[in-house]
């Protein structure tokens, strides 16, 4: 049997489970090793080796989930802050949710991979979250997910139902438009040439009225283009003009890898971007400043001058 070609789907159906890119990696590899040796047991009358797949996944997931705390992001641990000079204090002790390197997986289809929508299914009990996605993401029937987590379809119907209803508040994330939409592309090189000038009233132009900023691991978050505008001229008061930034994606959203200008020339390695449009603005920001996000998504953490140019 052939089970390489469900490894990107493994990947990304084990990352919306756990919230995190390096853990899904090495449970999709858990997966295929355990089907492998259990090979002689497979009955195809009973099941496609897609789906006897995912039943060996859903349970590698959740037994990785128990008894461990759910990856948020810093929107999830509560109310906006309203102090701008607030030190920037990273909570390690915090597993934050990790972005999606999309380069790394091929992938034909990522809009179920927003970090939004991600984050969101983090609060879901890990149950429910399996049955959200493998019956609204996956298109498993009810019968086949009953048979992953071993109950039944009732049971199956009345989880999801609950899920649903959990979800349902979370905004936006049907109005987030493609990374290579258009419109969407203007705007984030819009962004990125504001950026890279630290000029803060355009980057303000671009951003939605309640558009959020938030910056893993530090656990600070604000809310509203004003906040959003003061606090970069914070950054920019602080690291100076001149930025180089690479345009990827990440989640299926368009993101900027930025990298701050250094004393003695070339730029270090400073935070990846990755933004959600909708209406034609940035409604939000989420900010990895963790140095290893940049390993995860195979970046330099040093580029010269000579790079820059190319990058442009």
């Amino acid at each position: 049997m052939e089970y390489e070609p469900f490894r990107g789907e493994l990947i990304a159906y084990c990352y919306r489970m756990l919230g995190s890119f390096h853990d899904a990696e090495d449970l999709a590899q858990e997966t295929m090793l355990r089907a492998w040796k259990a090979r002689d047991s497979y009955d195809s009358s009973r099941a496609s080796v897609r789906t006897w797949l995912y039943r060996i996944a859903t349970n590698a997931c959740l037994t990785a989930l128990a008894g461990r705390a759910r990856r948020p992001l810093p929107s999830g641990l509560g109310a906006p802050a309203d102090d701008l000079e607030a030190p920037l204090t990273p909570a390690f002790d915090v597993a934050w949710l990790q972005p999606f390197p999309d380069a790394r997986v091929d992938l034909q289809v990522r809009t179920d991979l927003r970090l939004a929508l991600v984050a969101a299914v983090q609060f879901l009990p890990p149950r429910q979250r399996a049955v959200l996605l493998l019956r609204d993401v996956l298109d498993f029937s009810a019968a086949e997910v009953a048979g992953h987590l071993d109950t039944t379809v009732p049971a199956v119907n009345s989880a999801l139902q609950r899920a649903r209803a959990a979800l349902a508040g979370i905004g936006g994330i049907d109005e987030v438009t493609e990374p290579d939409d258009p419109a969407t592309r203007a705007v984030i090189d819009r962004y990125a040439r504001a950026f890279v000038a630290a000029d803060v009233p355009a980057l303000v132009r671009l951003l939605a009225d309640d558009a959020i900023l938030e910056m893993p691991p530090v656990p600070l978050w604000y809310r509203g283009r004003d906040d959003y505008g003061r606090f970069m001229d914070r950054v920019f008061r602080i690291r100076g003009t001149g930025w180089a930034v690479q345009h990827l994606t990440a989640n299926g959203q368009p993101a900027l890898a930025a990298y701050a200008p250094q004393p003695e020339g070339g730029f270090q390695a400073h935070t990846l971007q990755v933004f959600s449009v909708a209406g034609g603005r940035v409604a939000r920001t989420v900010v990895f400043a963790d140095p290893a996000v940049f390993e995860l998504f195979e970046l330099p953490a040093q580029i010269s001058a000579d790079d820059f140019r190319r990058l442009r």
